[in-house]
């Protein structure tokens, strides 16, 4: 049989017309013949080119699977650049083939009928189906003509397309969620659709589990027979095949059971033979716990009588009082069943304070003692010692040890041990003798009635024993510990006597000791003879050399008076073993003479004198004064002087008095005082014009004054009032000049009115000039300037000339 001519004609023409519609019957026929088991037709030639056959289309099938919904690509192997290419299409079960969609390269035409495959596109020669449906099950043919030089050659592409569906989420359902514990419980796991074959698994998550756990089924049914409380919680079931995998909602299994028998815990924890105990004021929690669902009801009794309800029951500070009986109570109300568990509560408590260690001396060895009574149960005590454990005693224990051989800070601790106690209380003795020796001193009672012994030898552990021992090693007393204190008679025959402090101490060989003897003071002075200038300072030093006991220092002044931190001028300056002297401003009258030094203790005095001399100044030289002038208006002075020969001075002094002729002249006043000594001049002002003052200078050298220079008067300085005179004068001419001219005129005019106008005119002109002279001379009042020092006296500015101009204007 062979395949007509129109099968491959009608491919060639792109038009919906008749020629397209037996394209199509083309199609069919060679797709029935594909699926003709009997058809075998021999290979013939169309155009030069050999017809398929249907063994050839059958091997060369390819087989496609596309999941429904999805998008599929169905390639056609039809080589480069086909002109036509024909897709059709043959469902299962099937032989009349559908066409599908063609397409000559530039256009494409797709069969209306071919939505039932999807949605039909194609992509080159590829025949692409979107939102795969299952009709599209069955065969694909791709048919395409190619033009090879002047023949056209015909390919086929046969593919076999299986459409997947993907499974629905599965639905759980169970017989009965809420069972009673031994009954019988089916899960079943219910799929709506889903390609075969579909596997099925199951989960299990228990409420307060880590995670999902997998069950070994994997059919759809589940059957938990019996149904125990392992089985409760949350169960899911999964669907999987070739396309997905989906799991189902969580359905939760209720299994009821119980209530178990209570299982009691204590915190914190610890066991008795007869159940639990717990320590003195902390938290004591009392948990209760009962398997039960739903869960159990709690209540709580001490000794018969309810105390709480709840699962857990707490002690905020556990007391002795709280030691007794305890039982929980559990009650599930759904089944109304009951189950009850009661434990011994007993509550501890340590000794109270810490353990006490305490190590005593005594002949060649060491006695450890260690208590700590009291509590419950009394605390464990052991000695460890750095060579050997010691023994082991309740509350209290005592350990006697060699100290043959011990070394110098051996550590001997006492361990403590309480079930109270988080960790073991202990207490250490460290063994370790006193440093350096013993040490001797001695004191006096007040009023030196008594000498005390004083010994010491601090630290160590046990404490060292000490004793004194007089001249002849006989024990003064009993012995004491670290301090030996004894108590002699003040004597006179007690100097140069020597005693003995002995000490003692289990790790110190030989015993140490310390020795003293009783001396009187002994004294030095630093200078037996000092000499001072008057008005300075000087100091007496006296110093206590070693002696036993202590002795009292003190200063005799040259009247044999003690001197006393109230003298004045007198100061006194402990230090240590020194006692100085200070002596202010020296005065020859009062501080000159010799002064002692006076040690005393209770076994006798010594003395050191110390001779002062308080030597004056040298009298400073001579002053004269070489010039005393006035200065401005006899308000202030210049002043300046001169000294006769060298000679030591500290300054000047400048004194006042008014210079009134006779016996009452008046007291001089300082005016100025600490001049310079460098200074050989002095402006001094605040004088009273209308007072007369004579005036001296005295050189001063410390405290000793020089003889005062003469006495003198200041003068007026050379030609100083003449300008103010002359001036005035010149004035008073002028003004006296005008008003004659103008009487004169007028006299000249009314002749008849002055008739003896020209008598008058020379005296009152004479007059009027002599009182112009006379104010004008006057020393106007003004402030007075301050007395300022000057070296040159011609540095004073001297009155100025007063010049006048007066403009006389005549009026007719």
């Amino acid at each position: 049989m062979q395949i007509p001519r129109l099968c491959l004609l009608s491919m060639l023409e792109d038009s919906d017309s008749v020629i397209q519609d037996e394209a199509n019957e083309c199609v069919l026929l060679l797709d029935g013949l594909m699926n003709h088991e009997e058809w075998r037709p021999q290979p013939q030639s169309f155009l030069g080119q050999p017809f398929p056959t249907l063994q050839s289309l059958v091997e060369e099938a390819v087989s496609i699977q596309g999941v429904r919904g999805n998008s599929v690509e169905l390639p056609c192997d039809s080589g480069p650049a086909p002109l036509v290419v024909l897709w059709s299409f043959t469902p299962l079960g099937s032989l009349v083939p559908r066409p599908v969609a063609v397409t000559d390269g530039t256009s494409s035409k797709v069969e209306a009928g071919a939505s039932a495959l999807g949605v039909v596109s194609l992509r080159n020669s590829s025949l692409v189906l979107g939102e795969l449906q299952e009709g599209a099950r069955g065969h694909f043919l791709c048919q395409a003509l190619h033009v090879s030089g002047a023949q056209l050659h015909t390919t086929y592409s046969y593919l076999t397309l299986a459409v997947l569906v993907p499974v629905s989420k599965p639905q759980l359902q169970l017989s009965d969620p809420s069972p009673v514990e031994g009954a019988s419980v089916v899960a079943t796991c219910v799929v709506r659709e889903g390609t075969e074959p579909v596997i099925f698994a199951w989960q299990h998550q228990t409420p307060r589990g880590p995670g999902e756990t997998l069950v070994g089924a994997t059919e759809p049914l589940l059957c938990l027979d019996p149904v125990n409380r392992k089985h409760l919680g949350w169960y899911t079931c999964s669907a999987s095949n070739a396309v997905n995998r989906l799991s189902s909602d969580g359905l939760f299994l209720d299994v009821i059971y119980g209530p178990d028998k209570p299982l009691i815990t204590v915190e914190p924890l610890g066991f008795t033979e007869e159940g639990f105990w717990a320590s003195e004021k902390e938290e004591v929690t009392l948990s209760c716990m009962a398997a039960s669902n739903p869960p159990s009801h709690y209540a709580w009794l001490r000794d018969d009588a309810q105390v709480h309800t709840g699962p857990t029951y707490v002690i905020p500070s556990a007391g002795r009082t709280h030691t007794g009986l305890y039982t929980c109570l559990a009650h599930n109300t759904h089944l109304d069943t009951r189950t009850q568990t009661t434990v011994q509560l007993t509550i501890y408590y340590p000794p109270a304070g810490q353990p006490s260690c305490a190590v005593l001396p005594t002949i060649g060895a060491v006695t450890l003692l260690c208590t700590w009574p009291g509590g419950l149960p009394t605390a464990q005590l052991r000695w460890e010692g750095p060579q050997e454990t010691g023994p082991t005693a309740p509350s209290n224990i005592t350990w006697s040890h060699a100290a043959v051989g011990l070394p110098n800070g051996s550590i001997f601790t006492c361990t403590s041990q309480h079930p109270a106690l988080a960790l073991p209380t202990l207490c250490r003795v460290k063994l370790w003798e006193p440093p350096r020796n013993p040490t001797c001193w001695t004191t006096a009672t007040i009023g030196d009635q008594f000498i005390m012994l004083s010994c010491k030898w601090p630290g160590g552990e046990p404490p060292a024993t000490l004793r004194w021992l007089d001249g002849q090693q006989q024990p003064l007393g009993s012995s004491s510990s670290s301090l030996a204190v004894h108590l002699l008679q003040a004597q006179g025959d007690l100097a140069g006597k020597e005693f003995t402090c002995q000490g003692s101490h289990p790790l110190r060989t030989p015993d140490p000791y310390c020795r003293l003897q009783l001396e009187t003071p002994q004294l030095a002075v630093t200078e037996s003879q000092v000499s001072v200038l008057e008005g300075e300072e000087v100091w007496l030093e006296c110093a206590l050399q070693e002696c036993t006991p202590p002795a009292q220092l003190l200063w005799l002044d040259p009247q044999q008076q003690q001197v006393e931190p109230s003298t004045s001028g007198l100061v006194l300056h402990p230090a240590g073993a020194q006692l100085r002297l200070q002596i202010r401003d020296a005065d020859p009258a009062h501080h000159r003479g010799t002064y002692q030094c006076v040690a005393r203790n209770a076994v006798g005095n010594s003395s050191q004198s110390v001779m002062l001399e308080v030597l004056r100044y040298p009298a400073p030289p001579n002053v004269t004064i070489r010039r005393l002038t006035y200065g401005r208006h006899r308000r202030e002075v210049q002043l300046q002087w001169a000294i006769e020969g060298p000679g030591n001075l500290t300054s000047f002094l400048v004194q006042r008095r008014a210079s009134i002729p006779g016996p009452g002249s008046g007291a001089w006043e300082t005016a100025v005082s600490d001049i310079n000594p460098e200074s050989r001049g002095w402006r001094l002002g605040g004088l009273d014009p209308g007072v007369l003052y004579a005036f001296r200078i005295l050189a001063l050298n410390h405290h000793t004054a020089g003889y005062p220079s003469e006495v003198k008067t200041p003068v007026d300085p050379p030609f100083s009032a003449y300008p103010a005179v002359l001036g005035a004068a010149g004035t008073g001419m002028v003004v006296a000049t005008v008003v004659s001219l103008l009487v004169f005129q007028y006299a000249a005019r009314h002749p008849q009115t002055f008739p003896c106008l020209g008598q008058l005119l020379v005296p009152m002109g004479q007059r009027h000039r002599q009182r112009g002279a006379r104010e004008n001379t006057e020393v106007p009042a003004s402030t007075e300037p301050p007395s300022t020092p000057s070296l040159d006296p011609a540095q004073e500015p001297s009155d100025a000339p007063v010049n006048v101009t007066i403009t006389v204007t005549a009026t007719p």
